[in-house]
């Protein structure tokens, strides 16, 4: 069947709004990276410029070579890792034990998680929990509170739910235990499941700041995302004090915004690395929970 002229029209029309919306939305990503590479004679010839003459990775090394930034990036890392393992081991045994229907006390504990997504305790009862615990100005207290989450707990256990029993029968009757099982069926059957999970804890682990703010008060242990905001408020005047000095003095020697876009392309850049790796995993794992065979 030919197409007609109107909906020809509609598909150019169509492609070139599509288009102008992916372009609104890269060019600021493309602009903060050509920033963060630009000579600081260039910047501060104050034009707007789309491709610098010269390249520079100056504002890069600077930023690579201070101590402070060097720890907020291990700091990070380690709650991105450290902090996602934890967290998929916490959620997805909980996940599982909550879907087998053998447990005992099964539909009280899911109240009690029900409970804990209507209701949340609050900033001062959890900076309280936090303190009597111990765990101030300490890094496991942005793991450890945010272990699991209710609706992470639901959401992986309807994609357990969708398991067939058979599968763990037929692998009793071979002799596997319970942690046989879980290792050689259930495992590789969740890994979508994995995946997705992870990169919603990856992402918000590798984010953390509105925690370290509670929780932290040793500069060291600050994650990124605390240092780029004193960076991105004022370079000179948000970084003079708590042992960022040397971040300080950068700012005097270069433009400000040089810095602050190179720690913004250094702070996004893992995360943006990550997801092609595991984009085929992450779209059969999107939908997990949601709909049941």
């Amino acid at each position: 069947m030919k197409k007609k002229i109107s909906d020809h029209l509609f598909e150019v029309c169509n492609i070139g709004f599509l288009a102008l919306i992916g372009l609104a939305t890269l060019f600021p990503i493309y602009y903060t990276v050509v920033l963060s590479f630009m000579d600081p004679t260039e910047y501060y010839q104050g034009k707007l410029t789309l491709f610098p003459s010269k390249w520079t990775m100056e504002a890069y090394r600077y930023l690579l070579s201070t101590r402070t930034f060097i720890d907020a990036l291990s700091v990070s890392g380690f709650l991105a890792t450290v902090g996602t393992l934890l967290s998929l081991t916490v959620t997805s045994g909980l996940s599982y034990m909550l879907s087998r229907k053998r447990l005992r006390f099964r539909r009280p504990l899911m109240f009690l998680i029900l409970l804990t997504i209507l209701f949340q305790p609050g900033l001062i009862p959890s900076y309280f929990v936090v303190r009597e615990l111990g765990l101030l100005d300490s890094v496991w207290s942005l793991i450890i509170p945010s272990l699991t989450g209710g609706w992470y707990v639901l959401l992986m256990k309807g994609f357990y739910d969708s398991i067939p029993d058979s599968l763990e029968e037929a692998a009793r009757i071979d002799g596997c235990n319970e942690i046989g099982v879980w290792f050689k069926i259930i495992l590789p059957l969740s890994l979508p499941a994995m995946v997705a999970f992870g990169l919603f804890y990856a992402v918000g682990y590798w984010n953390t700041f509105f925690s370290a703010v509670m929780y932290i008060n040793d500069h060291t242990k600050w994650p990124l995302q605390v240092i780029l905001r004193n960076m991105l408020t004022d370079p000179t005047s948000a970084m003079s004090g708590n042992g960022l000095q040397q971040l300080r003095e950068g700012a005097k020697k270069m433009p400000s915004e040089t810095l602050k876009m190179a720690a913004v392309v250094v702070t996004t850049l893992p995360i943006m690395l990550v997801y092609p790796f595991l984009q085929k995993h992450f779209a059969k794992g999107a939908m997990v929970g949601s709909v049941k065979e």
